[in-house]
């Protein structure tokens, strides 16, 4: 997420420093955004100079304290764990500019709890991007108890730089579209447990009958599934029962199948691409 996040930005002409502990997670990082913009100029949608210009704006950093300084605005995308997301916003507004915004891409954890771990919560606001973000148009922007009008308003224009659309939540768990995904996601790991139907046909059912550009099945293994049990957790938690994880998520995660990230989830990978046929069924697991 981070990743796409970053190359939204650099290619609308903003300065970026994407940050992460891990170097070789960097070079990764790096030569994903150069194959998109890449991708771009081959099929005509981005100019040459404009893909070489993005790439000159973007920066790397191992150090939250180095990334963020002086940064008017931060995103932060690290796992759905509330102690690290406090970690992270707490040391970049430390050395932010005094009217930096603090954003957070949570998809279900409380703005406000982040904010009130900051010296100034009025400037702490969800800013929660899709997967994959150069392709999807919506961003959510999140009030928390103390997110002011100018930040939400500062917000939309950054949106609105992107070319993408900006809708206003007041903070609920799950927001709208992560709790809508969340329960659409587990009930098919529950039918696959079951043996309703293939993995395959559940995601065909979703992308063929509603118009979907990705099944609930691939689109967990996109997201990751230990990122998608820990939003069910705190659903569960908030919402009550409706939100239970289903037994299949646990037992992956248990097993390591996180999904796209690690070659292997509900579907098998190889060089990021799905295995055809490679999809859980309900009689082999």
């Amino acid at each position: 997420m981070g990743v796409g996040i970053a190359h939204a930005f650099a290619s609308s002409g903003h300065e970026v420093c994407l940050v992460d502990v891990s170097a070789e997670q960097l070079a990764k990082a790096q030569t994903t955004i150069a194959g998109i913009l890449a991708d771009g100029v081959r099929l005509g949608k981005v100019e040459e100079s404009a893909a070489a210009a993005a790439l000159a704006r973007l920066k790397t950093s191992e150090s939250v304290t180095d990334g963020a300084a002086g940064a008017d605005l931060l995103v932060e995308t690290v796992s759905e764990n509330l102690s690290i997301k406090i970690d992270v916003v707490k040391k970049a507004e430390a050395v932010m500019a005094p009217t930096g915004l603090l954003a957070t891409n949570t998809s279900a954890l409380s703005v406000t709890e982040i904010a009130a771990a900051c010296v100034d919560p009025t400037r702490v606001i969800g800013m929660h991007f899709f997967n994959p973000v150069q392709k999807m148009k919506l961003v959510e922007l999140v009030r928390g108890l103390a997110t002011t009008d100018e930040a939400v308003a500062l917000c939309r224009d950054y949106v609105a730089q992107l070319g993408k659309t900006a809708i206003v939540v007041n903070e609920t768990p799950g927001l709208t579209t992560s709790r809508m995904s969340a329960m659409a996601g587990n009930e098919a790991m529950w039918m696959l447990q079951e043996g309703a139907a293939t993995a395959e046909d559940i995601d065909t059912a979703l992308r063929l009958g509603f118009n979907h550009p990705m099944g609930p099945l691939e689109l967990g293994d996109l997201t990751g599934w230990d990122t998608r049990l820990s939003v069910l957790h705190y659903l569960h938690s908030t919402l009550g029962d409706k939100f239970r994880p289903c037994p299949l998520i646990i037992k992956m995660v248990k097993a390591g199948r996180y999904g796209r990230k690690v070659g292997w989830g509900v579907y098998k990978y190889e060089n990021g691409v799905k295995v055809p046929g490679s999809g859980l069924k309900g009689t082999n697991l």
